[in-house]
């Protein structure tokens, strides 16, 4: 078993920060090579407070605060401009950073939170999953336009 300090959220094993125990291949061949975990070691805890603080301050503080951020998310559609063709398909899609940048008004959110099912490449209506807080999860409508 290795012992790894996660850099990012990995599903189903721990947010940034984390402290886990995983097996010696997973660490070398997964985790550390896509920048998801390094190697733990003593001096590595300097490193794990800073990550710790800088998640705090990112972080919703309280479910209840989470609660309140998810009934503004949901109240209204978000609005996303972008450019499109004439027949409605965008130049590119339309990604997590885009969609934070538009709810940025409403709420504070880390565009890692947000969840697209398929990619959005077309001018129209679609719903994301933004996780506000563990086991706060808000269903935002998003209303692609296009830009002028």
């Amino acid at each position: 078993m290795a012992k790894v300090i996660l850099t990012h959220e990995v599903s189903g094993l721990g947010i940034a920060g984390d402290v886990v125990d995983v097996k010696d291949g997973y660490a070398r061949n997964y985790l550390v090579p896509r920048k998801l975990a390094t190697p733990w070691s003593a001096g590595a805890e300097k490193s794990i407070d800073a990550m710790r603080k800088a998640r705090r301050a990112k972080e919703i503080a309280s479910v209840e605060d989470a609660h309140a951020a998810r009934d503004a998310l949901q109240a209204n559609p978000v609005i996303v401009p972008a450019k499109a063709g004439e027949s409605g398909r965008l130049f590119g899609a339309v990604t997590p950073a885009d969609i934070a940048a538009a709810i940025g008004a409403r709420a504070s959110v880390d565009k890692r939170r947000i969840q697209i099912a398929q990619p959005i490449k077309a001018l129209g209506e679609y719903q994301v999953h933004v996780a506000l807080h563990d086991g706060v999860v808000a269903k935002v409508d998003i209303h692609v336009v296009a830009a002028h």
